[in-house]
């Protein structure tokens, strides 16, 4: 599995590429900057198919000389390659001389959000299973050299938002050029942790054909002069300080001996008695002999990493994309020798270059009309994005690729061959405790919106911004439940939003009723528990007579649908200015109805006179017990411009850092605003931490100075008091 970035002017030609991977049997892709570049030569995957290989991608742009920009972390075990300088943008640091106390971008790359608990509720179709196969994802956000800390001012972004599917997900980089360590940055791992998902940072060890040291191996399981590890306790110590969840371990430089697999198994050890906490998977490749030969299977010639004796080494093994039917079959039942379950191996499966079209042997490892044969690893299915596209289509292509061509969890199937993640898995939700909200937010979008009005004109991405959004992407009943009827579109829309960049849009004809199920929940209910809507009908639309949905018990058997309970809400007409900015307006009704009730399921039910086309926008949902204001945070303290850049064409980048607010609520997010002239806020960005870099304060109006703000933001989106501070020019 090839994980790093090719070499950019100084490495081998494409020529020479292909054929050091086809005479190694390279197993993965390499990716460069921020999209996939090429080649895999001869390596067979799933189904025995070959890629053609594509010529490198040149990475992003590096940073201006003297930018203040922070990027996410990467290292070398200790030494730097020999006789090359590093690649563009690059910069070669070691891990083991690396220092909490000695590393300036540290504020910016801590995650905040602590690993939610998941439940599992009925699954939403009979062929999903809970308890047995799971998912894992290798994606790569951007290049490993230049993964903005806290997202950037572009809207073109993989906001992954399917966390409902995934066990795991793995943080994919590192080069030899560059790195080879890999720390997630705060964002992805906020999201991911606000949706129960651990993540895992990055352990690349390249072959030799592409830069690769065997003295990088070495020096990563290397002991002290007391037998410890030093690397592994620097493992740890980066998980712990960065705040994700453990390492992902793909050793691929060949040229080692037995002594030397025995010293890696001894270092995985290490790991796992020094952070019982973490997760540590193991990829199929650095084997008992300590070459590299990639088995696509669990056997004796990789399970010294996975299982010693009756101790578990690793959580998982990722098996190499050369399984078959009886490969993993034969790995079910070695796995279950050792005392571990099936399921704790994820066979791979390459989506980089073909999406849905791959050709996967589904029925290998989860077959349908019995019980699953081992977990699934997804390759890059950041693939549903393409660059320079724009943050809608993305979302419509990326609820194919989990939920099926019908974007309908409840009968999920296809593009083509394609066994969406809905039709395999049961989801996750982790909506279990009051107040909870959700403002259908993205993590990206062309602007910034606040009370249904736009403060922010720029475009931009940061995942840890993401709401919890709807888990089953998208389930719609009939009155009759089912039958044929027309389902509108459903779908994310940046066009206008009540708060963050995106809402939930409605689109199509109502010939019949339709109950669109949005969460799966397990909230409970107080006799003063309320249900807030925030919605409106776009110019064009029919009246929408509109309806709370609320399930108090989970449906009998898989598939089922809920037993909703109807409220009545509000009928909503075209965008009347009466009904505050833009049309928005906000309907309450209780939900609650005595102490000891739980609600199951959260939707609304929707209805057009006549059967009339509609466009109707869900711009929040809110369940709380009737006292926003008791869920305010404390204001945080002692804004500070830690460092300032100007770039001499009326703007300047800025490091802010503060002090966080009291504990006494939580604080979903910090904003940071820019004071205008005449009193108005402009949206800056946002972030979990306490710790901010702006890359483009603008000056207004030849102002001596700019006055900046930041609030703390709670579950209902109720903003502190500001922290503030000013920039002078």
């Amino acid at each position: 599995m090839r994980g790093g970035d090719v070499e950019r002017g100084r490495g081998p030609s494409r020529r020479g590429l292909v054929a050091g991977a086809a005479a190694a049997g390279l197993a993965l892709p390499l990716t460069s900057g921020s999209a996939s570049a090429a080649v895999r030569a001869g390596a067979p995957g799933a189904a025995g198919r070959e890629h053609a290989p594509k010529a490198p991608e040149v990475s992003e742009a590096p940073q201006a000389a003297g930018s203040l920009q922070p990027y996410a972390s990467y290292w070398f075990p200790d030494s730097f390659p020999e006789g090359r300088e590093p690649d563009p943008g690059a910069v070669w640091r070691s891990l083991k001389s690396w220092r909490p106390q000695d590393d300036a971008d540290l504020p910016y790359n801590v995650a905040t959000v602590p690993l939610a608990k998941r439940f599992t509720p009925v699954p939403a179709n009979p062929t999903a299973r809970a308890g047995q196969a799971r998912i894992s994802a290798l994606v790569s956000f951007a290049g490993t050299a230049g993964n903005p800390s806290q997202g950037s001012s572009n809207a073109d972004y993989y906001a992954l938002s399917h966390w409902a599917y995934l066990d795991e997900l793995v943080f994919w980089g590192g080069s030899s050029g560059e790195g080879v360590i890999l720390a997630p940055n705060a964002p992805v791992t906020d999201a991911a942790h606000r949706n129960g998902v651990p993540v895992l940072g990055n352990v690349f060890l390249p072959p030799t054909a592409y830069g690769g040291e065997l003295a990088w191996t070495r020096e990563l399981v290397q002991k002290d002069a007391l037998g410890r590890f030093p690397l592994a306790d620097k493992l740890i110590q980066v998980a712990r300080t960065y705040g994700f969840d453990g390492w992902f371990l793909n050793g691929e430089t060949d040229g080692g001996d037995s002594a030397l697999a025995r010293q890696f198994a001894d270092f995985v050890q290490a790991l796992r008695k020094g952070a019982p906490e973490l997760r540590i998977t193991w990829y199929d490749a650095f084997n008992a002999d300590g070459r590299v030969g990639w088995q696509g299977a669990l056997n004796d010639k990789n399970a010294m990493f996975f299982q010693r004796g009756t101790e578990k080494l690793s959580d998982t093994v990722f098996v190499d994309f050369r399984w078959s039917a009886s490969r993993l079959a034969s790995s079910a039942a070695y796995a279950r020798r050792l005392g571990r379950s099936p399921y704790e191996l994820w066979a791979g499966v390459d989506v980089e270059a073909s999406g849905w079209d791959a050709r996967v042997n589904w029925d290998a490892f989860v077959p349908e009309g019995r019980d699953h044969v081992v977990s699934y690893g997804l390759y890059r299915p950041e693939w549903t994005r393409r660059s320079g596209e724009a943050p809608g289509p993305f979302h419509a292509r990326d609820d194919q690729f989990w939920g099926g061509r019908n974007t309908d969890p409840s009968a999920p199937a296809g593009p083509g061959s394609w066994r969406p993640a809905a039709r395999t898995v049961a989801d996750r939700s982790t909506v279990t405790s009051v107040p909870f909200a959700s403002a259908f937010n993205t993590g990206h979008g062309t602007a910034w919106y606040e009370g249904g009005v736009r403060t922010g004109d720029a475009e931009w991405n940061h995942l840890g911004l993401q709401d919890r959004l709807p888990g089953r992407r998208w389930a719609r009943w009939a009155d009759d439940g089912g039958g044929t009827f027309r389902r509108p579109a459903v779908g994310f829309d940046f066009g206008a939003a009540w708060r963050g960049g995106s809402s939930l849009l409605v689109d199509g004809t109502l010939d019949h009723p339709v109950t669109l199920e949005l969460y799966r929940t397990r909230l409970p209910l107080r006799a003063g528990t309320v249900l807030e809507i925030t919605h409106r009908a776009d110019e064009g639309s029919a009246a929408v007579t509109v309806e709370a949905a609320v399930a108090y018990a989970e449906p009998a058997q898989a598939g089922g649908r809920p037993k909703f309970r109807r409220l009545p809400v509000r009928t909503v007409r075209t965008l009347r200015a009466a009904d505050g900015p833009h049309g928005w307006v906000t309907s309450t009704v209780r939900i609650g109805g005595g102490p000891g009730r739980t609600a199951y399921a959260l939707g609304v039910r929707l209805s057009a006179p006549g059967g009339n086309p509609v466009r109707w926008r869900l711009g929040a949902l809110a369940v709380h017990d009737g006292e926003p204001a008791a869920h305010t945070p404390a204001a945080p303290s002692a804004l500070q411009i830690a460092a300032s850049r100007g770039t001499g064409d009326g703007t300047a980048e800025l490091r802010l850092t503060w002090k966080p607010s009291a504990k006494a609520v939580p604080v979903r997010h910090y904003e940071v605003h820019q004071v205008l002239p005449d009193g108005q806020r402009r949206f800056l960005g946002g972030t979990c931490g306490t710790a901010f870099y702006l890359p483009a304060l603008r000056r207004t109006s030849g102002e001596p100075g700019t006055r900046l703000e930041v609030r703390a933001v709670g579950e209902l989106y109720t903003a502190s008091a500001a922290a503030a501070a000013v920039f002078t020019w």
